[in-house]
């Protein structure tokens, strides 16, 4: 069932984006498309590189196996070391926020610390290699790498606090034992993996032939945030954007809003996010876009809530890292002028 749907809004968003492509590409005119059959243009002339770096990405990354990201948490370290080892292992987990939510949920289970958990689902899902490759070629390297620094930092910083909240009796700790994937040390498990000769051709065409497939489970949700994208850039005037979300505290506000009520997943974010960044010339709003979504989404709440049987835990997750998102996004909105949000080498 979850197949199906996937296929369907793959295969619509694809004929949706083909069809604005071959109307513009053979002049074809028709009322009220133009305009949006040249956006699209526009928008997949930026970003066909960085999907097809995003598709050799995840191919790459497919081929290590998941023991050896859980090997890399160590629950049984230090507190700042855990929380950035799961931070670590969130970046190279490259799959759709779906996804993620049910690995951080896993390993929950299997005995990772709750500021782990935390700090591994807010370093992921938009900080993977393939959203990485499309937001460089949309937004360039400057911008993308401030944001995915910045993400990583209240990554950090939240799961630290958890983690100091946990020790305080604040809030309740995991009552699963850590399992022994989680207890391995890393380096032993790269050489075992090393050995295995993993990066050979034959194992990266057959990674990549699987990964076409599986990838369109990220990819249905990147081409819609390119059709919304271009259906905004068509609809309302430049200028007008500039106004409504510019980098005032009222663009701030409609944009959380704006989060909020899409409660879009995070690879349908990234094209509408760097809207916000390129027309607006407001990056607070673009990284207001893509984090929002993380720290105020309303199923991952439930989920840690049926998974953590505490209220308390999943409401902590927004009420933590959303006043510090906010925080930041002011900040990038004062000091992200004209000149740097040109920026895009």
């Amino acid at each position: 069932m979850h197949s199906g749907k996937t296929n369907i809004l793959f295969n619509g968003t694809v004929f949706t984006i083909s069809f604005a492509l071959i109307l513009n590409l053979f002049g074809v005119d028709v009322p009220y498309l133009n305009k949006f059959s040249s956006e699209i243009t526009l928008i997949i002339e930026k970003v066909w590189s960085g999907i097809l770096l995003a598709i050799l990405s995840v191919a790459l990354l497919h081929i290590i196996p998941s023991r050896l990201v859980l090997s890399a948490l160590g629950v049984d370290k230090g507190k700042l070391n855990r929380v950035w080892r799961a931070v670590t292992a969130g970046v190279l987990m490259d799959m759709c926020s779906q996804g993620i939510l049910l690995i951080g949920m896993k390993l929950y289970k299997q005995g990772a610390t709750i500021g782990q958990v935390m700090a591994f689902l807010i370093a992921t899902p938009w900080n993977s290699f393939s959203l990485l490759m499309i937001l460089i070629t949309m937004i360039g390297v400057t911008w993308t790498l401030i944001f995915t620094l910045l993400t990583i930092m209240v990554a950090m910083c939240v799961g630290y606090i958890f983690e100091v909240l946990v020790e305080k009796g604040i809030l309740p700790s995991n009552p699963n034992k850590p399992e022994v994937i989680l207890k391995k040390d890393f380096m032993p498990e790269l050489r075992k993996f090393a050995q295995t000769r993993p990066f050979t051709l034959p194992k990266i065409w057959d990674s990549l032939k699987l990964n076409f497939a599986e990838s369109k489970m990220i990819l249905k949700w990147v081409f819609l945030g390119i059709i919304i994208a271009a259906l905004v850039r068509a609809s309302i005037p430049i200028k007008t954007f500039e106004t409504i979300f510019g980098p005032s505290m009222e663009g701030l506000g409609l944009t959380l809003v704006l989060t909020i009520l899409l409660e879009i997943c995070s690879e349908g974010a990234s094209p509408i996010a760097a809207d916000f960044l390129a027309r607006a010339k407001a990056p607070g709003n673009s990284f207001v876009f893509l984090m929002g979504g993380i720290t105020t989404d309303y199923t991952e709440v439930l989920a840690l809530r049926q998974t953590t049987k505490s209220w308390k835990i999943s409401l902590f997750l927004p009420l933590l890292s959303l006043p510090l998102v906010i925080l930041i996004a002011i900040i990038l909105n004062v000091w992200g002028g004209t000149p740097l949000v040109n920026l895009s080498i």
